[in-house]
């Protein structure tokens, strides 16, 4: 579905008129680093309401509706900016005015949006300021990918703390490796740990930390792939399993497992089959092998093939009885306090 792409007047009289493209839009906000997806979609829909010409609340209501859809549908995995279209929706619906027209309303929800923009921004300092007082002095931290409000609190932890941070490699991209080379430079003694030794490793860490796509309805967390099964063996090793979370990443979406995920599609983890629909035969050795014969022992290094890469999720879910607290800038909360506080966000 392209993007949603609106031309509108921007006064009575005859104008030459606007072309807006909200994915276009959208895009150019997530240029700024310190933007995530959440912020990026309200800025957005910000500026959509901006170029609108909806007459009455209906008509912009089901204009910002239909600017979600299309920003859900410009990716593969929606859950986070779908969580920031949901949250500014709500808040434009609920918001009591008294405004003296439509128009002024228009503004006074435009300069609202970019004010919220603005102010979370300052959620990541308030985080790290939060789980600071649960990092302790020589603590061995065990974290996965790369997360920007975790890379805030280890760098806030870093200065006035000693710590230690092993990090996951997070195939297939790979983030882990961007977390070890800034965590290096900052100073902070770093290891990375294959996605397959995290119970290897597990009984040298005090705590786990991760970062979030999305912290949903029953307090369950969605975030890379991986986090889950880490999730698992730090419960049974018994260390405690932290999760730092935006609010505006906090998301009414209820899943009772991986299949639930809007991300998941029937090609996810799917066997290939070949046109006649038997199960088809097994890639050549040419075809997995990425990297370049530099070595004899080139025939034993083995990556997968974009299409194997592609049958396999991004991110999962973890549930809530697996999480010990989660961090956010209204404050720390257990699985159930999360829950309760969705639950309000949405509620008037």
């Amino acid at each position: 579905m392209p993007g949603l792409v609106m031309e509108t007047n921007t006064s009575a009289s005859a104008s030459p008129a606007i072309s807006f493209d909200i994915c276009e839009t959208f895009a150019s906000f997530l240029k700024n680093e310190e933007l995530s997806a959440p912020l990026a979609a309200i800025l957005a829909l910000s500026k959509l309401i901006e170029i609108s010409d909806a007459g009455t609340m209906l008509e912009l209501v089901k204009a910002l509706n239909d600017g979600a859809e299309a920003l859900k549908a410009s990716t593969s995995n929606p859950i986070s900016l779908n969580a920031g279209c949901e949250l500014f929706i709500a808040f434009v619906t609920l918001l009591p005015h008294d405004s003296a027209s439509f128009s002024d309303l228009k503004l006074e929800l435009v300069r609202q949006g970019q004010k919220y923009a603005a102010e979370a921004l300052t959620y990541r300092d308030k985080i790290a300021n939060l789980a600071l007082g649960f990092i302790k002095d020589d603590s061995v931290i065990l974290t996965h990918s790369y997360s920007r409000v975790v890379m805030k609190t280890l760098l806030r932890a870093h200065e006035r703390k000693r710590i230690s941070v092993y990090v996951t490699e997070a195939r297939p991209r790979g983030l882990g490796l961007r977390t070890y080379q800034e965590l290096t430079a900052a100073g902070i003694p770093c290891t990375v740990v294959l996605d397959s030794a995290v119970s290897y490793v597990m009984d040298k860490v005090d705590f786990v930390l991760v970062g979030s796509e999305a912290v949903v309805e029953s307090g369950g967390l969605i975030n890379a792939v991986g986090s889950n099964q880490i999730a698992i063996i730090a419960q049974a090793a018994n260390i405690p399993f932290y999760a730092l979370a935006e609010s505006y990443k906090f998301h009414r979406l209820f899943p009772l497992s991986q299949y639930d995920l809007p991300t998941h599609t029937p090609n996810i983890l799917s066997f290939p089959l070949s046109q006649a629909g038997n199960v088809a035969s097994p890639p050549t050795t040419d075809a997995i092998r990425s990297a370049p014969e530099k070595s004899s022992n080139a025939d034993n290094i083995r990556q997968m093939t974009p299409e194997q890469i592609a049958c396999n999720p991004g991110v999962d879910y973890t549930r809530p009885d697996l999480i010990t607290l989660v961090f956010s800038d209204v404050g720390s909360l257990t699985p159930e306090g999360v829950s309760q506080y969705v639950v309000g966000m949405f509620a008037g």
